[in-house]
């Protein structure tokens, strides 16, 4: 298991905080799945945004107003799921909230998002750390079932 002491964790938030992955609108915004996301008790006001081809990642990008928490969690999220199969982000995501929820859980791929695991100890960040994985997750799930059931 990658393990970051306080600092380092702290180094990775703030890298992504100042310089979130995939933080744009697309484009081609019209190929992709969306899904706007927002908190009652934060500024959060994020749409994510999913390109899937033939079962794959294709892109993920998001956008819009997000704390620091939730900067950095969807940006390490964005990077995590690129390329992936649909089923495979689906297991990073589950993992990633089973762990926010002090849940067993496989770390082997999560990668940075492992610096968010002491998450659950500020209940009021738990939102904001899972914000853009939930939109993703909830984008994914509807994808395949438009897809498998036509």
């Amino acid at each position: 298991m990658l393990t970051f002491n306080p600092q380092m964790m702290r180094a990775i938030i703030m890298d992504h905080y100042q310089n979130p992955r995939n933080k744009r609108t697309p484009k081609d915004v019209d190929k992709y799945s969306k899904i706007h996301m927002d908190s009652a008790s934060c500024v959060d006001d994020i749409w994510v945004y999913l390109l899937l081809e033939d079962d794959k990642v294709k892109d993920v990008a998001w956008d819009g107003v997000a704390c620091t928490i939730s900067t950095a969690s969807t940006s390490i999220m964005s990077e995590l799921v690129q390329g992936k199969s649909a089923h495979d982000a689906l297991y990073i995501i589950e993992q990633y909230l089973k762990m926010i929820h002090e849940e067993s859980f496989d770390d082997s791929v999560l990668d940075e998002a492992i610096v968010f695991m002491n998450t659950a100890r500020q209940a009021a960040r738990i939102k904001c750390a899972t914000i853009g994985w939930t939109g993703l997750q909830d984008l994914i799930l509807e994808e395949e079932k438009e897809h498998h059931h036509g």
